[in-house]
């Protein structure tokens, strides 16, 4: 039983040291193992052979000790050895070590949670980070937003290149100096086009000629006295003139436009006792422009002519004289005024209920005449029912360039007109609006004529309106108007106004209304687009930088046939004056998108102690859900009698951004409070910074000793990426251990411990760094010296028990 049992104990003993061996060759294989816990076998006393329990004092005796012999050795446990490797700096940004206690958190391969102080971790191709062996960081990751979400663990993601993210602007800061000493800006630009027509109203059409009207040849017309009942005075000697007309046939003679050239007199000496004259003869109209004749007579030697009667046709030549002495002066006398010059004319149409009156003809003649009268042929009837009247426009002998109304012919059914007025009756008459009838603010865009000289041309078409105007003398943004069979003037120049930012009266701080653009309080002129006299006007904000103009390719239209420049040009009929200063820059909406921003200061007052400046802020991507007004903000600003800024009625800028998904309105502030009031021969405005960013991908990142992950992106912003986690265990000695440098939590390690690096008992995370092994190489060659020699001592142990058996087995010989 001794012997035996002396070779088992020994062979525990050999079982041991090999244990021993294991572990530190182990711990010495891992000696270069990042994040490596080495390992201890620890020992205790097998089963034990008792052969006495020894017994207590007595009287007699002092005692005995028990008298036990062990039958060997085992393992207790292998303890890993948890204490703090050497932290080295790494050259990989990926590298992380745990400074403290804590564990990495992994994910296997069949989605159980593992732990590792092996910190080397590397991206895959999903972007997600891994260890040397694949297994995927834990963490908290974010949404949409860049926002940590703290519900459950999930591989971190570091999506470098494809990540995006954009800061919207929230501050703008603007720095300069507003001088108090300049002009008042308290007068606006006004611009705006020439007359322009409307086409919905007709025009007369062409063909009205010109012809002199002769006189009629009364060489062979005759007269025969007799008594047959008139009222003529027997012994009288008259004289007789024909005149050839037109026209209806009145009871008296429109002699302002039907009669032509009076005839020479015809002389009769009427016989004592006769009272009629019968006159023979009369002469007709060869020509056929004529349809009738009116007769004068004159019972006074020729001074005067007074109206007897017509012929009412072209045909009889007789004409029977009964009318008195007295009843005949009751009548018109004969207007023997002649022309004497070179003419042209231009008849329009007229409606004498609205008031309006037509564009005219194009230009009839020139005809001359040398005492003698014109006579207009095929005058125009108005078709539409649009007019009732006609007038009748001439130049004078002496101005052939400027026309004055001749006459109105007040029937819509003459087609003749003759012209006897002379210069000085004429010149007395209004001249002709050649513009003809104006736009109003409900006129078609596709009905607008402008005239150049006599020609009428249209300057719209159906299509798409594209439009460049022009503040301070800087281009604006390009914005568009879809001009169709319904788009109005009045859509036109809200649209130009808009497109321009204007801001109309009172603006949005009724408490401050904007100021009109006039600096006489007598007078109202309200910033914004209006047709005045047939012209479109555009009347600016005050100061010169906010001065408005439009060049002459600022409206190009684009139709199925092409693009083209609208022609219709705008000038300056008042000048903007004013102490102002423009500053510019680049917002950014939520989506990254950049906007260009520009903010005008106007000199609006000053008083004894104070100066007020206004500003304006325009932004051509302003994006309403309907309409395209730029104007974003205005308010006011004060300085006070040092020039320090004192305050602003308003400082928010809000840029609409309905139809882009993209959060709507953008709104910001504008920080006044570096800007000063004091004297400068130029005010000056700048823009120090504001803090939007466009988009910009993700570049780098660092991690911080709290596990934060913070991604730089390629436009300067950082964002959080995620959140490393930890675990700590009550006894990490307890845990398993699976090989690669991975733990799972065993039944004696307690349960894992969540939190961020540095919280709970946690220790801190080092980016760019790895924890070394914490093998101690001298000591486990050490152990390993004791454990070969525990090895042979066994062994010779087992060698002695041998011999001996083998003397015992000899005694039989």
């Amino acid at each position: 039983m001794g012997l035996q049992s002396a070779m088992s104990t020994a062979l525990t003993g050999l079982t041991a040291a090999e244990t021993t061996i294991d572990v530190v060759g182990n711990n010495l294989a891992n000696s270069n193992t990042v994040g490596f816990k080495g390992s201890e076998a620890n020992f205790a006393t097998q089963f034990l052979q008792t052969q006495s329990l020894g017994s207590g004092p007595t009287a007699g005796s002092g005692g005995t000790n028990p008298r036990q012999i062990g039958l060997g050795t085992l393992v207790a446990e292998i303890t890993p050895d948890f204490n703090q490797g050497t932290i080295e700096i790494s050259s990989n940004p990926m590298d992380l070590a745990i400074q403290g206690d804590g564990f990495f958190i992994t994910q296997g391969g069949q989605g159980e949670q593992l732990f590792t102080r092996n910190g080397i971790f590397k991206l895959n191709s999903d972007n997600e980070i891994v260890s040397i062996t694949g297994n995927r960081l834990l963490g908290y990751g974010i949404d949409d937003q860049f926002q940590v979400q703290t519900t459950t663990l999930v591989p971190i993601q570091i999506p470098i290149g494809s990540a995006a993210v954009a800061q919207a602007t929230q501050n703008v800061y603007l720095e300069g100096t507003l001088s108090p000493t300049g002009d008042l800006s308290d007068t606006a630009e006004i611009i705006q086009t020439g007359v322009l027509g409307d086409a919905l109203y007709t025009a007369p059409p062409t063909g009205t000629a010109l012809a002199l009207s002769s006189a009629p040849d009364v060489t062979a017309t005759a007269g025969a006295g007799s008594a047959t009942g008139g009222g003529l005075t027997g012994g009288t000697t008259y004289l007789y003139r024909v005149v050839f007309a037109d026209g209806t046939v009145p009871p008296l003679p429109d002699v302002s436009n039907t009669e032509g050239t009076a005839s020479a007199n015809v002389t009769f000496a009427l016989g004592a006792l006769d009272d009629t004259i019968d006159l023979s003869n009369v002469p007709t109209d060869a020509t056929g422009n004529y349809s009738r004749r009116h007769i004068y007579r004159s019972n006074d030697g020729g001074t005067t002519f007074n109206y007897l009667g017509q012929i009412g046709d072209n045909v009889t030549t007789t004409y029977n004289d009964v009318l008195s002495d007295a009843a005949a002066a009751a009548n018109p006398t004969l207007d023997t005024s002649l022309l004497n010059g070179s003419y042209s004319y231009y008849v329009t149409f007229f409606n004498s209920l609205t008031g309006i009156e037509s564009r005219p003809t194009p230009v009839i003649g020139p005809q001359t005449a040398a005492a003698a009268r014109i006579q207009l042929r095929s005058i125009p009837i108005d078709g539409s029912g649009q007019w009732d009247r006609r007038r009748v426009y001439r130049n004078l002998a002496t101005d052939d360039s400027t026309f004055y109304r001749v006459a109105e012919i007040s029937d819509n059914l003459a087609t003749t007109f003759t012209d006897s007025a002379s210069d000085v009756t004429v010149a007395a008459t209004p001249q002709i609006d050649l513009d003809g009838a104006k736009i109003t603010d409900a006129t078609l865009l596709t009905s607008i004529l402008r005239r150049d000289g006599a020609t009428y041309n249209p300057v719209f078409q159906q299509g798409t309106l594209s439009f460049v105007g022009k503040k301070g003398g800087r281009s604006l943004t390009a914005k568009e108007l879809t001009v169709d069979a319904t788009t109005n003037v009045q859509e036109l120049y809200s649209f130009m106004a808009d497109s321009m930012g204007i801001r109309s009266v009172p603006g949005p701080d009724p408490l401050n209304p904007i100021p009109d653009g006039d600096p006489d309080p007598a007078v109202t002129l309200n910033p914004g687009g209006r047709v005045t006299a047939g012209q479109i006007r555009l009347v600016g904000n005050n100061g010169v930088d906010n001065a408005l103009d439009i060049g002459l390719s600022g409206m190009t239209l684009t139709t199925a046939a092409g693009s083209s420049t609208i022609n219709m040009p705008f000038s300056s009929a008042q000048a903007a004056t004013g102490e102002s200063a423009v500053g510019d820059f680049i917002a950014y909406d939520t989506l990254g998108i950049p906007l260009a921003v520009r903010v005008t200061t106007v000199l609006e007052s000053r008083d004894a102690t104070s100066t007020t400046y206004r500003w304006f802020a325009d932004a051509g991507e302003n994006d309403p859900s309907t309409g395209v007004d730029i104007a974003v903000g205005t308010g006011l600003m004060s300085f006070d009698g040092e020039g320090n800024f004192v305050s602003a009625t308003e400082s928010t800028v809000s840029i609409q951004r309905e139809n882009v998904s993209s959060a709507s309105p953008l709104e910001f502030d504008l920080d006044f409070s570096q800007l000063s009031g004091l004297q400068t021969d130029n005010s000056s405005l700048a823009i120090s910074r504001q803090d939007g960013a466009g988009a910009g991908v993700l570049t780098s990142y660092i991690v911080g000793e709290d596990g934060a992950i913070s991604g730089v992106f390629s436009n300067g912003m950082t964002r959080a990426l995620g959140q490393i986690r930890l675990a700590r265990f009550a006894n990490p000695a307890g845990l398993e251990q699976k090989g690669e440098n991975m733990y799972r939590a065993g039944v004696n390690s307690g349960l894992p411990l969540q939190g961020d690096p540095g919280q709970q008992g946690i220790g801190s995370i080092i980016a760019g760094a790895t924890e070394l092994s914490n093998t101690d190489v001298g000591s486990n060659l050490i152990d390993l010296i004791l454990a070969s020699t525990m090895y042979r001592g066994n062994t010779r142990v087992i060698t002695t028990a041998q011999q001996m058996l083998d003397e015992l087995l000899s005694l039989r010989r």
